[in-house]
């Protein structure tokens, strides 16, 4: 298909979330997805090669367009603020707490915390970081909790591997600027490990 790139280019730059390769073959119509991923992977080093303000990133099982981390600085001064820090210290402690140690309830998180945590278990539902993933069984069979695919995206990550140790996100819920300075490094190591492999590799 002539200017195959050109449209997946555009596809992810208007979807508002993660575009998952089924959904590009729905739009396009009957297309390899062999073929997809490879105008996917020349993008991606199209924008490398010229050091874009932007890239293609594989982000929750989809690929989503996001700004450069080398120009994170400027992006900021525009917006003022950077989205992790509308989340407060609680909230990303008691987040940590749950992408690490998922599913569980309440009790275990405020067994953790040494805390009562209703009000961030509410903020957290509400803005669809995490879920109910069933009851545990137990006497009252309370709530567990586990981590949506929204907190995937709202951190930037393919899957909960890409978090760094607990140890050192527990250390840094109370600074958001540092955690995603730890996530961006995750993400820009992982990005140079793979510059040396062939487009066509994993296929």
């Amino acid at each position: 298909m002539e200017n195959l790139n050109n449209i997946i280019e555009a596809l992810i730059f208007s979807s508002e979330k993660p575009l998952t390769i089924v959904e590009i073959q729905q739009v396009i119509g009957d297309i390899d997805s062999e073929k997809i991923i490879s105008s996917i992977n020349q993008l991606q080093k199209e924008y490398e090669d010229r050091v874009s303000g932007i890239q293609i990133l594989e982000v929750a099982g989809g690929y989503r367009m996001v700004t450069n981390r080398n120009y994170a600085a400027y992006v900021k001064n525009l917006y003022k603020i950077k989205h992790l820090e509308r989340l407060t210290g609680p909230s990303l402690e008691t987040l940590a707490i749950i992408a690490y140690k998922q599913p569980l309830t309440k009790l275990d998180i405020e067994s953790l915390r040494g805390v009562n945590v209703d009000g961030v278990i509410k903020t957290l539902l509400e803005k669809n970081l995490i879920r109910t993933a069933g009851r545990k069984d137990v006497i009252g069979r309370p709530f567990l909790y586990a981590t949506t695919q929204q907190f995937l995206e709202y951190f930037g990550l393919k899957g909960l591997s890409d978090l760094p140790p607990i140890e050192e996100f527990a250390t840094m819920a109370l600074h958001p600027q540092k955690v995603q300075e730890a996530l961006d490094q995750t993400r820009s190591t992982e990005i140079q490990e793979n510059k040396e492999l062939p487009l066509d590799a994993g296929s």
